[in-house]
């Protein structure tokens, strides 16, 4: 039976992502006189050319390559943070997001204030929180925290926090950059077991990592992202030995 777009929960047509990077930025008197017949001096980065990705419901898809190769770049433009300058980008379904610490975060508010804020952006009304509240606080292990301010957390706390809120809120597409390398074995692990589950109830995830093993143990698919081109996409198993091989 011939595929249509209706089988994919994520497509990624001919995606273009350029920058500009200014050269000579000026931030005392001193330098803005030095440069100022110069200043402004700018130049394009392009950071994808020309990418296609299409991704079916359930599938995990891992996207790996070194830094630079616009990895957190694409999983940005798939949230919708930033657009792309040429090409189009369709998902389907709710989506969330773990791409930094803290975001959408506030830093005055307590955990308790920021599950709340967080979860309402992800669409969740407030009755729908007050019935997860006690998943998520539970999860995150910070019930003896959870009304302190965030600003007094750790990087683990935030990722604990931010990832339990994510991943309560019933998303069809699930989004992770790097952050799960932050904290403890312990909430690693945990973090990792609460993927392979959500996998096994058939959501749809985008995994930004430099965990090989991480990538083997969960994702179905890799896609190897080398200079903002697709280097190499299919078998996880196929895919991270040639990259690990090339880059030994």
């Amino acid at each position: 039976m011939k595929e249509t777009n209706e089988d994919y929960k994520i497509i990624v047509d001919n995606v273009y992502k350029t920058f500009n990077v200014y050269l000579d930025k000026a931030n005392t008197l001193k330098e803005k006189l030095l440069f100022l017949f110069s200043r402004n001096r700018k130049e394009k980065r392009e950071v994808l050319k020309g990418i296609n990705l299409k991704i079916k419901q359930g599938e995990v898809v891992a996207l790996i390559g070194t830094n630079g190769s616009g990895k957190s770049t694409l999983l940005k433009l798939l949230t919708k943070i930033i657009y792309p300058n040429q090409g189009k980008i369709e998902t389907y379904g709710k989506l969330t997001s773990l791409l930094e610490l803290g975001a959408g975060f506030h830093p005055d508010f307590s955990g308790r204030e920021n599950i709340y804020f967080n979860a309402s952006i992800f669409g969740l009304t407030r009755k729908e929180i007050d019935n997860r509240l006690e998943d998520i606080i539970e999860f995150s292990e910070l019930r003896d925290f959870i009304d302190n301010p965030v600003r007094t957390y750790s990087s683990g706390m935030y990722m604990r926090l931010a990832f339990s809120v994510a991943i309560n809120v019933d998303a069809d597409i699930l989004l992770i950059d790097e952050i799960l390398s932050v904290g403890d074995e312990h909430f690693q692990n945990k973090c990792f077991d609460k993927m392979l589950e959500l996998k096994e109830q058939g959501k749809t995830m985008v995994f930004v990592t430099h965990n090989m093993n991480s990538v083997k143990n969960l994702c179905d698919r890799a896609v190897w992202l080398c200079d903002g081109k697709i280097k190499m996409d299919g078998n996880t198993n196929e895919v991270v030995d040639k990259y690990v091989e090339a880059t030994s």
